[in-house]
């Protein structure tokens, strides 16, 4: 029975299973299982139909990551992409970088991420991953309540921006006579089309071909600095998976650029604090947060593209670092003086077949919709990544042409003693290495199950001794955080906790998923 309030289960299954945040994707690939396709597979189509079904997260114009496991080994793979050759602190006006608009945009990865995955791993041909996606553009499908609810939410603030670079946004999102509501019927022949050019070219177009022309040319008739050869040049980058355990159990994060690393050195500042046996406490809600707090301070301090600066991984992750962090955890909350987390719009994926494949993928246009401009005639539309720069001359994580920059996006996976347990995940900005520490925590430490793991109430550091909690944790625990000095926050709305998926592997080889209560999710088995 749920631990939680929640009409939702665990689902089991052995020969293949996909869990996201929104149905229809889903949907998308099973059908790529049944088809024949392994979890790769399956996980690059669930990838493409997201850009379709859930715009409000994700997009072609957006970056991506994935841990795969895959005959033994779990492999990296970085797609996120670089600031233009054209974009340096010289060009921002007044030295900020702005949310939306042509500025803040860096080079989508997302679309050769999903064709390295495919040419290292797939089974089937990369153009069939592509049909539910363009079918659903194409023909069209009904709105998801909590992607409907996301979806007006930024037709509202984008109104509010009067940004001419917006126009062709407005054009494709927000046409005459819809409006986003649960059922509404969206299409798109833009997305129709750029999908299937990007099926028959294995990607290439999108960086080479005409969509690369028409990104370039919009650009730099509208005030962009990207161009078309930005996008020639991208590359994705294989890398080794970064680690630290916990309980027995290795928890596996992809190295910076990304911000996994964060969520590893909380979990090691917690593996030797004691946390009581119950986990609604306030002494264990405490330590939480005093890990988290720190572990953000150190990442902000040094989390860059690794290709640019030095990043000292093996320091941060070693037990003497943990050490020195969990001395510094008093009985009180601290201010780790770091600057305050941002907000985030990402989507969340884990899929896992029969053959012991397992995948693990977070996508992002960042900030909802990303900066707003769409390419136009082609759905396009691309994220802010840029946001995430530091602007401070000299700081490992300053912006630079041709440099990645800090990035929220982390999918997770889970192996014990050297063999797989499974994919996990919390989207959100910000608040996904707090959501990678609790569902850990609730995993681990407190034994439950996937669904459980991802019911249970949250909670997530802002700044300085500021934070927000559910409110299923209850007023008791709300008032004796507020008595040791945190600024407690309680939100009734759920929507910036995160959203997450589970797959764990047992060692009969049985397939269990929890998805998250919070969106629109579902997992689809068989």
């Amino acid at each position: 029975m749920p631990l939680y309030p929640s009409t939702r289960q665990p689902v089991y299954a052995r020969r293949g299973m996909v869990a996201t945040g929104q149905p229809l994707a889903a949907q998308a690939g099973l059908s790529i299982l049944q088809a024949g396709g392994n979890a790769i597979d399956a996980a690059i189509a669930t990838a493409i139909a997201l850009t379709v079904v859930e715009p409000t997260a994700n997009g072609i114009g957006g970056d991506n990551f994935a841990l795969v496991w895959h005959d033994g080994e779990l492999h990296g793979l970085n797609a996120s992409g670089a600031a233009p050759a054209g974009l340096s602190l010289d060009v921002l006006p007044d030295g900020k970088m702005p949310v939306h608009g042509w500025l803040p945009v860096t080079v989508p990865g997302a679309v050769r991420g999903w064709a390295d995955l495919h040419g290292r791993f797939g089974r089937l041909p990369f153009a069939k991953l592509f049909e539910p996606a363009i079918y659903y553009a194409r023909h069209g499908y009904p709105l998801s309540p909590v992607a409907a609810r996301n979806w007006a939410r930024a037709v509202g603030i984008y109104r509010s921006l009067n940004l001419p670079e917006l126009n062709e946004w407005f054009n494709v999102f927000a046409p005459q006579g819809f409006t986003p509501r649960p059922g509404a019927v969206w299409a798109s022949e833009g997305h129709a089309t750029t999908l299937e050019r990007i099926a028959a070219s294995g990607g290439a177009d999108f960086y080479e071909g005409q969509l690369a022309e028409a990104t370039g040319k919009h650009s730099e008739a509208t005030g962009g600095v990207i161009r078309a050869s930005d996008l020639a040049a991208h590359r994705s980058e294989w890398v080794t998976p970064i680690s630290a355990t916990y309980r027995g159990h290795e928890v596996w994060e992809i190295p910076p650029n990304g911000q996994g690393i964060t969520a590893l050195m909380a979990l090691g500042v917690l593996e030797d604090l004691n946390l009581p046996d119950e986990r609604d406490t306030v002494r264990g809600l405490h330590l939480q947060i005093e890990a988290i707090k720190l572990a953000f301070a150190e990442a902000h301090a040094h989390v860059s593209d690794m290709r640019h600066s030095e990043v000292p991984v093996e320091r941060l992750l070693s037990k003497a670092h943990f050490a020195s962090l969990r001395d510094r955890v008093g009985e009180t909350a601290l201010d780790p003086q770091t600057r305050a987390p941002s907000t985030g719009g990402t989507v969340y994926l884990a899929a896992a077949d029969g053959d012991g494949n397992m995948v693990s993928l977070i996508q992002s246009n960042y900030m909802g919709f990303g900066s707003g401009v769409v390419i136009p005639g082609t759905g396009i539309g691309l994220h802010n990544r840029g946001h995430n720069f530091n602007l401070e001359a000299g700081h490992p994580n300053a912006l630079k042409p041709g440099k990645r920059p800090y990035h929220t996006i982390i999918p997770g996976f889970l192996t014990r003693e050297g063999a797989p347990v499974g994919p996990f995940g919390v989207m959100g900005g910000f608040m996904q290495p707090q959501g990678h520490v609790q569902v850990i925590l609730n995993t681990l430490r407190y034994g439950m199950d996937p669904q459980q793991a991802l019911d249970a109430p949250r909670w997530q550091w802002l700044n300085g001794r500021n934070i927000e909690v559910e409110h299923g944790l209850g007023a008791h625990l709300s008032r004796e955080l507020g008595a040791l000095g945190h600024r407690v926050n309680v939100q009734l709305e759920a929507g910036s906790f995160g959203r997450g998926q589970i797959i764990w592997r047992g060692t009969d080889g049985v397939l269990v998923g929890g998805t998250e209560p919070r969106t629109d999710g579902q997992i689809a088995a068989y």
